[in-house]
């Protein structure tokens, strides 16, 4: 097989796992959910377990957004280097916002069990290594930083890293043990399942086009004209908050990935290790359950959807090129190639909590490349939130900080 698609590998490798009605009634909920992804799938598992009567939407098919785009790495590694993000936020706040997403690779792991997941979860390290000679310096400040935090890391020398992995050209680099991979477009659709069983009610091709305040309430209104009263609403629309919210606290990215043919002998040394890089932007590489190897990079600036998928062939050639400099020898068969979009924040942080301007609301957008360990943490924080306590990380993650 030589396909080539701007289709993301999850959906085509998945097809059609689930199909949901649109909105034909008016609907009364406790929580309304807005985002049918990976992250309203775990906030809705929250909403149910807590036990409130939760109504989902989403303006697509569901999973059909930035979820079937993932790469679906966990790592509790942020894109801002813990030495850097103590700096801009303080020791606390950094090393909690890490030891969150390392937690929520164990939450992640607990809640695949329970719900007796098919979707490849696998317990992986991760190798962080330095893509040119000046990096070194840095990249063992943060070792240090990391290790002085408690986390389980080692740092390798080049040649080990040529030795346990046989990439080349490289400078050293961290080796942390915590880290997995899943493919998150089939454990949103397990956990939807899961939950429309206990009472969850999802409504797809379902958008909101107004919303009214009351005291205690909102009332949605969708395009096909029906209601929702909610007594919350939970946001979990990821990038597309950038229209709904009017201040600057997310950059739009383009990220573009390509998936090889199965090859099953060739990547035997990494399958349970998740690969990144000091470059900027920078290359991470995971294999995939059914002995692919899957690589991401190329980051850009987001305009549109159009110039960033016409971009496709180029960032193909430069990702390879990048591949090439580790593992000159290595020829790889392309058979998937797409292209998605993400959002990064100034400190790597996502943004979980209230909006002065959104009464009765929260948001959870888990940004950057912790996307999903970030949401795992959202559903502890919105069980929080509903039960009017503080979370410890609620100063880290809001608006305006």
């Amino acid at each position: 097989m030589d396909l080539k698609s701007n289709e993301p590998f999850w959906l085509l490798k998945n097809g059609l796992i689930a199909s949901y009605p649109s909105m034909k009634s008016n609907e009364e909920c406790d929580v309304l959910i807005i985002g049918g992804g990976i992250t309203g799938s775990l906030i809705a598992h929250q909403m149910i377990s807590d036990g409130y009567k939760t109504i989902l939407i989403d303006k697509r098919e569901i999973c059909n957004g930035s979820t079937s785009a993932t790469t679906s790495m966990l790592q509790y590694e942020i894109d801002v280097p813990l030495y850097e993000l103590t700096e801009m936020i303080g020791e606390k706040g950094a090393v909690e916002s890490y030891k969150a997403c390392s937690e929520a690779i164990d939450t992640l792991e607990k809640l695949s069990k329970q719900i007796r997941s098919d979707a490849g979860f696998k317990r992986k390290k991760s190798l962080y290594f330095a893509a040119k000679k000046k990096d070194v310096k840095w990249l063992k400040e943060e070792y240090k930083a990391r290790k002085d935090a408690g986390f389980n890391v080692k740092w390798l020398e080049a040649e080990q890293i040529t030795e346990q992995f046989g990439f080349e050209n490289t400078y050293g680099g961290i080796l942390s043990k915590q880290g997995a991979s899943i493919d998150a477009f089939k454990f949103a659709h397990e956990l939807f399942e899961h939950n429309v069983k206990k009472g969850l009610k999802i409504f797809d091709k379902t958008e909101m086009t107004n919303v009214k305040y009351h005291k205690g309430f909102n009332l949605m209104t969708t395009d096909s004209g029906y209601h929702i009263k909610a007594k919350k609403v939970i946001y979990c629309i990821g990038y597309e908050s950038k229209n709904l919210l009017k201040e600057h606290f997310v950059d739009l990215k383009s990220t573009f990935a390509i998936v090889s043919e199965i090859d099953d002998d060739k990547f035997k040394n990494i399958s349970s290790t998740l690969v990144w890089n000091t470059d900027d932007p920078y290359i991470y590489m995971r294999t995939t359950d059914d002995g692919r190897l899957l690589i991401g990079g190329g980051d850009e600036d987001f305009n549109d959807a159009g110039k960033r998928d016409a971009l496709l062939d180029k960032k193909e050639k430069e990702i390879l090129k990048n591949l090439k400099k580790i593992k000159p020898d290595y020829h790889f068969y392309t058979d998937f190639v797409w292209a998605g979009t993400f959002g990064e924040t100034k400190d790597g942080l996502p943004y979980i909590g209230e909006h002065k301007k959104f009464k009765n609301s929260y948001f959870v957008l888990g940004f950057g490349g912790n996307g999903i360990t970030f949401s795992i943490t959202g559903m502890e924080m919105a069980s929080v939130f509903m039960k009017n306590k503080k979370h410890l990380l609620s100063e880290y993650f809001k608006f305006g900080r």
